[in-house]
C-alpha cells in the first residue's frame, strides 16, 4: 500500500455474530478486519467475531477519525448506518436535539 493511502483514516462499522455493532478506525481496513476476524483485534471482536464489514467512510487524518467515531458511537443503533450514507442535515438536527421523545 503506498504512503498515501496508509495517511487516510478510516472509520469502520462491523456486523458482528451476535448481531452487534462493531465501530473503529484504522489506516488500513482489509488488515484491521482481517485481524479481527482472527481473533486478535479488539476484545468485542475475539468475543463477537465480526461477520460483514456495514459500512466505511475515509477521513484526511487519525484525529478526524476519531472524532466521527465518537460522534458514531453516541448514535443509537438504528441510526448509525444513516451516518455513513451523509445525510447530513438529518444528522446535524439529531445532534442539535431535534429529535423530541414521545
Amino acid at each position: 500500500m503506498t504512503r498515501a493511502l496508509k495517511d487516510t483514516w478510516c472509520l469502520y462499522l462491523l456486523e458482528c455474530n451476535n448481531g452487534a455493532y462493531y465501530a473503529g478506525i484504522t489506516n488500513d481496513l482489509e488488515a484491521r478486519f482481517a485481524t479481527h476476524v482472527s481473533g486478535k483485534g479488539a476484545r468485542y471482536t475475539r468475543a463477537n467475531p465480526p461477520i460483514k464489514i456495514m459500512a466505511s467512510k475515509s477521513y484526511p487524518d487519525r484525529s478526524a477519525a476519531s472524532i466521527a467515531e465518537a460522534q458514531l458511537k453516541n448514535l443509537p443503533r438504528h441510526k448509525k448506518l444513516q451516518f455513513f450514507e451523509g445525510n447530513l442535515d438529518y444528522y446535524l438536527s439529531y445532534l442539535g436535539g431535534d429529535n423530541e421523545q414521545s
